[in-house]
């Protein structure tokens, strides 16, 4: 009943009255939403065969030509990367550019680490399509999580 005095046909997505918060988020409407994601995938492109497929809708991937064609706001998959590179991918790239690093499955821990360490926001063991495509949204909410904390930290007083 409160829901029935309360609903209103009104659009007002993401308002503290609104009562049909979405669950996913590709189901908000086109019109609400900002800039879609885009993931620059540099590296083997055979290791993320099928990945389009597995994420959610309005998401694209994109061959760049080298850390030079990233473009801000994209997240960067290095496939079958080694410390060296995403250390480079570090160095080059602005620090606000999320790096997912791909390694081999048998790629040993110290691998994982020393990539992790480089500078990678994840590192993903093997190429399954799935798995791959879950680490790349949750780095995307990561992403958007710490821009809305940051503009929270900048409004608080000193």
């Amino acid at each position: 009943m409160l829901v029935q005095l309360n609903q209103t046909s009104a659009p007002r997505d993401f308002s503290i009255t609104a009562t049909g918060l979405p669950v996913n988020p590709s189901t908000v409407p086109a019109r609400s939403r900002g800039p879609r994601p885009v993931v620059a995938v540099l590296g083997r492109p055979g290791r993320v065969a099928g990945l389009a497929h597995h994420l959610p809708g309005g998401w694209s991937l994109r061959q760049p030509d080298g850390f030079d064609d990233v473009r801000p706001g994209e997240i960067v998959l290095l496939g079958g990367t080694s410390v060296h590179e995403v250390g480079l991918a570090r160095a080059v790239l602005p620090a606000r550019t999320r790096v997912v690093a791909l390694v081999d499955d048998e790629a040993p821990p110290e691998v994982v680490a020393g990539v992790l360490t480089a500078g990678a926001d994840v590192c993903v063991r093997g190429g399954q399509p799935a798995i791959l495509a879950g680490h790349l949204v949750a780095c995307r909410r990561r992403d958007l999580a710490q821009r809305w904390a940051s503009i929270d930290a900048d409004r608080i007083p000193i």
